[in-house]
């Protein structure tokens, strides 16, 4: 399954009472549709923190003459210093454990979990079958997706080999991804330019020819069929040994699940093993795509002479979901509850962005920075609601008027 590889935005990011919903408010040359409106379920959000006026524009440079846009760079340059070695104090002090062991052994569960679930499905009777539908479903996202994510950050493992073989393993064999391609979309484009029109702003995300309902509702059942041949396209950027791997392992991968289900599971036809095969593999589907869009598209957007330095690009450009244990097993913490600390801190494990979160949220807030978060619900809603503004129309471009 397809790493979250970009993720669009536009403004948002406000937070009210520790949390942000709804539409943002922009200062400067935002989109003037969105400001001071309300979102849906009355909550309100604006991309410009507490306390920040009007200044010299942000970019990776000087964007304009003098020293202010210098001094703004190298006061945000200090501002993720400071908040890294804080970070970073948490981090030597946790255990081994702490760092990888909670996250292999949520992995390790999930395997140990496959001979029960291909088992359940040799049940006549309804409830086991569907136990076994359940628990491969539940397994086959957490080794796609979680295992998937963690991999391409090489956050299993501190050692560089083994990283290569984990991320080979979950990325191509479970997910029938080529690594080289999953690993440059989300680590180098989108970790790298997070919210930024023409790099990392999400567009492999929308289908503008399909509508809201059958976008948010319909198409997710089609994420295991999509997957392999996006991936097929892919390999065509690809050296051909690192292509031929990727073939054999997508081929495994596909060929073991299949067997199991004839041979263990009982399946009498080749279509009936090919129907469970897609049940398993879509039944978090809708979750997978929701979590990628709302987290980053109706979020600030920018161009790539004009974005801010890392933090606030950061903080503006990404949002938190409230914990929920089926995903954060499924798809882990840094990708639900703690993605804000994801993207500052990509290289940390999910139980490490879930230790170092009263840390990063207590800091941004602190500094007048956007903390967001919002409610799965919330932003289903904001997403039904403004399906043609935030997935079919090109966001606009958010002229970010400095932070003093």
């Amino acid at each position: 399954m397809p790493l979250e590889d970009g993720d669009p935005a536009r403004p948002r990011g406000r937070q009210v009472n520790g949390e942000v919903s709804g539409t943002p408010r922009l200062r400067g040359k935002g989109d003037p549709s969105l400001r001071g409106t309300t979102a849906p379920g009355g909550s309100r959000t604006e991309v410009m923190a507490e306390g920040w006026e009007p200044g010299p524009a942000l970019g990776d440079g000087n964007v304009t003459p003098g020293a202010a846009p210098q001094r703004a760079g190298q006061h945000e340059e200090a501002l993720m210093t400071e908040l890294s070695e804080l970070v970073q104090k948490v981090v030597k002090s946790s255990s081994w454990w702490e760092r990888h062991g909670v996250d292999i052994s949520i992995l390790a569960c999930s395997f140990l979990l496959l001979p029960a679930g291909f088992l359940c499905l040799q049940s006549a009777q309804a409830i086991p079958f569907l136990v076994g539908v359940l628990t491969l479903g539940v397994v086959h996202h957490t080794l796609t997706v979680k295992g998937s994510h963690l991999a391409s950050h090489n956050a299993l493992t501190e050692s560089k080999s083994w990283g290569k073989v984990w991320a080979i393993f979950f990325i191509e064999l479970c997910s029938a991804f080529t690594v080289e391609q999953a690993t440059y979309n989300h680590v180098k484009i989108h970790h790298g330019y997070t919210n930024v029109i023409g790099l990392g702003d999400s567009s492999t995300w929308k289908l503008p020819f399909l509508n809201r309902y059958i976008y948010m509702f319909i198409a997710p059942l089609a994420v295991p069929i999509l997957t392999p041949l996006v991936a097929l396209d892919l390999l065509r950027n690809v050296e051909w040994k690192a292509a031929l791997r990727t073939l054999c392992c997508m081929f495994l991968g596909f060929y073991c699940h299949y067997w199991l289900l004839l041979h263990v599971s009982g399946f009498q036809s080749p279509w009936s093993a090919l129907l469970c095969m897609l049940l398993t593999r879509s039944l978090l589907a809708h979750p997978y795509i929701h979590v990628n869009i709302f987290q980053h598209i109706g979020l600030p957007m920018f161009a790539a002479d004009r974005k801010p330095k890392r933090i606030h690009l950061m903080s503006l450009g990404v949002l938190n979901l409230p914990r929920n244990a089926l995903l954060d097993w499924s798809f882990g913490h840094s990708l639900i509850s703690c993605h804000v600390e994801h993207h500052l801190f990509p290289s940390l494990s999910d139980n490490m962005c879930l230790k170092i979160k009263p840390i990063v949220s207590q800091y941004l807030k602190q500094k007048k920075l956007p903390y967001n978060e919002d409610t799965y619900s919330s932003r289903l809603w904001l997403f039904l609601q403004r399906y043609e503004e935030l997935m079919v129309h090109a966001p606009p471009i958010t002229e970010l008027v400095g932070a003093q």
